[in-house]
């Protein structure tokens, strides 16, 4: 496989040029890129500049899925002789400049597919437009401009701020007031799912379904749950105040107001959250006990959380178990790794890599003899909105003779992202590969089929679907009831009933073991 570098840049007083460095003879992949600015007074440390690209290739989240990957038979994409541009003068507008060149880079190194032919044209385009730009906020606004060339929307750039966001969700903690909050979809309101055990919110009296009016004082029309969120984090010890609506029969006394509201005002210290992604309560039924376990995200917490939700249900007498993966956008492949292997004994597939040009495929999966958590009876439930990593876990699940899978068609999104942290504290999330199920089933479009439907078989009221609730810590008994109409849960308890009378886990082991898998390639997705 060839060798090549990235090119470097090289600037003089309002014009730049891009030079590709010659490819060298040996037939390996080594990464050499450099990005140097002159004069280097505009610039500080020029050294420090040339080192940038490898040293966030190396801090990147997922630099290691990045570098394996990377070993995967590639092509060199096509480079002119030299690109120039025009230099950006304002130091805001050059720093977007250089993040740009940065992640130009990035891409051409990494990305599932060569680049198309005009993208070291497309890359002089925008910087000339960057240097154009009025301020540095319109400067950035052509980043993601040119990641849209390469028409895939999962190739994205995140600014610093954001980026901070997302390392929440995947850290599995943050300091804010731990409060689970949704959009009704009925009406549209924000509310209240539940605040999170040992949070502010807990112990300031916060109720499932109170409905959020304003925080510090802005109302939250019109704004998303992200909105609100951002709003309610802040750092630790750190004040907010919250306005709600509880909706109560009637409030006896209280003048003026809607019957049956009551307004409530907490001042809410913020504090370091632990988020908890997982819950779990077992579901009896027919002398029958059920292991019911919901999994919100794939985070760095997720693999841990999950065992110990698996080890306490076996100790509260769970003959078989529910895996609800609905409404699960993905996150962290290690952590759908890891969860595998409390399902799945290793040595065992988990899913297959494309390689860059689309020919060939490497198995990626649990390497070492391990033994599962448990070895009881698995339903895994799915719908249009379980995504990325939860196509992987309930892919593996199932080709591994492991678990039925029941639901809903899944999203369909069979491509892998790396994370590189960028110079500027920014994030590039660069599609890095596509994966298939172990059993060679396409992901990306199509989705995980799920082996049945759920059928109709709760009540002849109204039914509430638990696949549109993110349950999480300190959910309500009212959550867990509805656990009790949730039609694909009936579903899945029907199913584990005859399987559990039929002779227990033995009757997922009657296949042979699948072929064993090399060691884990992707660490994000």
């Amino acid at each position: 496989m060839q060798q090549w570098s990235t090119s470097c840049l090289t600037a003089r007083p309002g014009q730049a040029a891009v030079r590709p460095a010659p490819a060298p003879r040996a037939r390996r992949l080594h990464l050499r890129s450099g990005l140097r600015f002159a004069p280097q007074a505009r610039l500080g440390d020029g050294e420090q500049q040339a080192q940038s690209l490898p040293t966030q290739l190396a801090r990147g989240l997922a630099a290691a899925a990045a570098a394996a990957l990377l070993a995967l038979p590639a092509a060199p994409p096509a480079h002119a002789d030299s690109l120039t541009f025009p230099l950006a003068r304002d130091p805001a507008t050059f720093a977007v400049q250089k993040t740009m060149v940065e992640a130009w880079a990035i891409v051409n190194e990494t990305f599932v597919s060569p680049p198309p032919p005009e993208w070291d044209e497309e890359l002089v385009a925008s910087l000339s437009a960057v240097a154009d730009a009025k301020s540095g906020e319109d400067a950035r606004k052509e980043i993601p401009a040119l990641l849209s060339k390469l028409n895939d929307p999962f190739t994205r750039w995140l600014p610093p701020k954001q980026y901070q966001d997302f390392r929440i969700g995947n850290d599995g903690a943050l300091s804010g007031v731990g409060m689970m909050i949704a959009s009704d979809p009925d009406s549209g309101k924000l509310v209240v799912l539940a605040p999170i055990k040992g949070s502010p919110a807990e112990a300031a009296g916060i109720q499932p379904g109170d409905e959020l009016l304003n925080v510090d004082g802005t109302s939250t029309s019109g704004l998303d749950t992200d909105g609100v969120a951002q709003r309610l984090r802040g750092p630790a010890d750190s004040s907010v105040w919250v306005k709600v609506a509880r909706r109560r029969p009637e409030i006896p006394g209280v003048a003026d107001q809607p019957p049956g509201v009551e307004y409530k005002q907490f001042r809410l210290r913020r504090a370091q959250v632990e988020l908890n992604p997982v819950f779990a309560t077992t579901m009896h039924q027919n002398d029958h006990v059920y292991g019911y376990v919901r999994l919100v995200n794939f985070s760095q917490h997720a693999p841990v959380d999950m065992s110990k939700a698996i080890y306490q249900l076996k100790r509260d007498g769970a003959e078989a178990f529910i895996l609800d993966l609905r409404n699960n956008p993905g996150g962290m492949v290690s952590s759908a790794m890891e969860i595998a292997g409390l399902w799945i004994d290793g040595p065992a597939p988990v899913f297959n890599v494309e390689d860059r040009d689309g020919v060939g495929t490497q198995m990626v999966g649990l390497r070492e003899p391990t033994v599962a958590a448990t070895h009881m009876p698995l339903v895994v439930l799915v719908n249009k909105q379980s995504a990325s990593a939860s196509e992987i876990l309930a892919g593996a699940l199932r080709d591994n003779h492991r678990a039925e899978v029941l639901g809903e068609p899944t999203f369909g999104k069979g491509k892998i992202q790396s994370v590189f942290e960028l110079a500027d504290g920014s994030a590039l999330f660069v599609t890095v590969a596509k994966y298939q199920t172990p059993g060679g089933s396409e992901i990306d479009q199509v989705g995980v089929q799920p082996d049945s439907a759920c059928r109709l078989l709760g009540s002849d009221g109204p039914r509430i679907s638990m696949s549109g609730i993110p349950v999480g810590p300190g959910a309500s008994e009212a959550v867990v009831e509805e656990l009790e109409t949730d039609d694909c849960v009936l579903t899945a308890q029907s199913l584990l009933e005859k399987k559990v009378e039929r002779g227990g886990a033995s009757a997922f082991f009657a296949s042979a073991k699948m072929r064993s898998a090399p060691p884990l390639l992707a660490s994000q997705l």
